[in-house]
């Protein structure tokens, strides 16, 4: 029974008993009667107060799933506002593998073997909800979401630029609209190409992390063709059927011809680093996919094109080794086809083959073209775990800014292995390997992993060949 039917009850009852007190005494003293009356009064002025009070408090807060005190939602005929979360630490051990390596009269130095580390990876925190507008389906949708660095403290990355990874907003936040015709946002996210294969990969955030081959062009600790656009808009399509399309575009935002500054109301230049903006800055970005799911099938096709990009840095007139004209500013694509399938075996099969361009001037400075491919294949073994293996190959570039034209072909091994408690908390192992041929530099952990491994020793030399390896153990959280 609830306040309001009590109160009434109550009501009811000392009418009723007033009543009866009444008709007894009305008999005997009217003093008494009187008295009774006015007690009576003071009893329903208690009582409409007590109702009153009850109807201008706020209506309770309803809570679901084990983390209920995280989510709080407004009436569900309006909409709602949760508090969401993924957390995923781990414990590493990883060697560069390029001790006694010599080049260009450059020892490597430093330590050089295995290091432990502790690493947060892509912990995340963030609030997100949705507005009912009206009759017609139409609802406002946002969320703001940031990175949370569980076991270091936030600042700027080992990458050398101006951003905060830790600050409110750093991750994928957007406000927008939705409905049956699907939902434009704007904001930033990770681009559609990116997201088409995301679930391709089981060793996301691992140090297995496909990141190091697929959209990387160049093998540094960031994917170019993997990545997340800040001051942009893009559009999400229902489900068609078995047919999803998705397609971003994030403006320049560059008062620079050659967008050597970084873009307007930017801490840095476009694809990361500090000016001048001449490794890899770019103007506009144009990022589509599609995505067909039928049972046990899934298949995506992606393109990505980023217009103007500046490797002038990689010239002689920049500080770079190739001759001056020989890189210039030219626009840089991606495309890629991939496809998933689960067998009844309980075995699932993904592969991915992308190819990536750009028309330098002169082909033996061309490091930023080359294909990539990716094969994984889960096995689950048991409900609650799975095997996992990984091989990503990094095929051979036209040239090099340095070298020309030279053996730079890569190769990704990942095996791993992951337990689920349930459907929020698991626990996972994992190996990697990035052997690379003797021109080649390719990283573990690029873009997903909270420390990356790469190619360089103390004093920021980069030698190439280096056998790259890690062993993790983790766990993730979800709420």
């Amino acid at each position: 029974m609830g306040t309001s039917s009590r109160i009434a009850h109550a009501v009811a009852a000392a009418l009723a008993a007033g009543a009866f007190a009444g008709a007894a005494s009305a008999q005997t003293d009217p003093e008494s009667l009187k008295r009774q009356i006015d007690s009576l009064q003071r009893q329903i002025d208690d009582l409409k107060r007590a109702l009153e009070r009850e109807r201008a408090a706020p209506a309770p807060m309803p809570s679901t799933g084990p983390g209920a005190p995280a989510m709080v939602r407004s009436p569900p005929s309006n909409g709602y506002v949760e508090l969401y979360g993924h957390l995923d630490v781990s414990v590493d051990d990883a060697t560069k593998g390029i001790a006694g390596k010599v080049q260009d009269g450059n020892v490597a130095s430093g330590k050089l073997g295995w290091q432990s580390d502790l690493s947060s990876n892509l912990s995340r925190i963030g609030v997100r909800g949705a507005r009912n507008l009206g009759e017609s389906g139409l609802r406002a949708v946002f969320q703001i979401e940031t990175q949370v660095d569980v076991t270091a403290t936030p600042g700027p990355s080992t990458v050398p630029d101006n951003t905060i990874k830790g600050a409110f907003a750093s991750r994928n936040s957007f406000l927008g609209f939705a409905g049956a015709f699907g939902a434009i946002k704007a904001g930033k996210s990770d681009a559609p190409y990116k997201l088409s294969t995301g679930r391709m990969d089981p060793f996301s955030a691992t140090v297995g992390d496909y990141n190091s081959i697929i959209g990387n062009t160049g093998g540094d600790n960031r994917a170019e063709f993997d990545t997340r656009f800040s001051h942009a808009i893009w559009y999400e399509s229902p489900k068609m059927g078995g047919l999803r399309i998705a397609a971003l575009f994030s403006p320049g935002q560059n008062r620079s011809s050659d967008n050597s500054i970084p873009p307007s109301g930017e801490p840095d230049c476009a694809g990361g680093n500090q000016p001048p903006c001449t490794d890899g800055s770019f103007g506009n970005v144009f990022s589509v996919a599609g995505t067909y799911e039928a049972g046990p099938l899934y298949l995506i096709a992606g393109y990505e094109i980023h217009k103007d990009v500046n490797r002038l840095g990689d010239e002689a007139t920049g500080g770079g080794p190739a001759p001056a004209g020989g890189v210039s500013i030219k626009d840089e694509k991606a495309w890629k086809v991939g496809a998933q399938f689960r067998l009844p075996t309980r075995t699932t099969i993904s592969a991915i083959y992308e190819r990536m361009t750009r028309d330098a001037p002169d082909p033996a400075a061309n490091e930023r073209q080359r294909y990539g491919t990716w094969l994984a294949v889960t096995q689950r073994v048991s409900p609650a775990d799975d095997l996992n293996f990984g091989w990503g190959h990094a095929g051979k570039t036209p040239g090099d800014p340095e070298f020309g034209s030279v053996d730079n072909v890569s190769n990704l091994f990942s095996l791993g292995y992951k337990h689920h408690f349930d459907k929020q908390t698991t626990w996972y192992a994992v190996y990697a390997m990035q052997k690379n041929h003797p021109f080649s530099h390719f990283d573990l952990g690029a873009s997903g992993h909270g420390i990356t491994t790469d190619c360089h020793d103390e004093n920021g030399v980069c030698f190439f060949g280096g056998k790259v390896q890690a062993v993790s153990v983790g766990a993730t959280y979800d709420f």
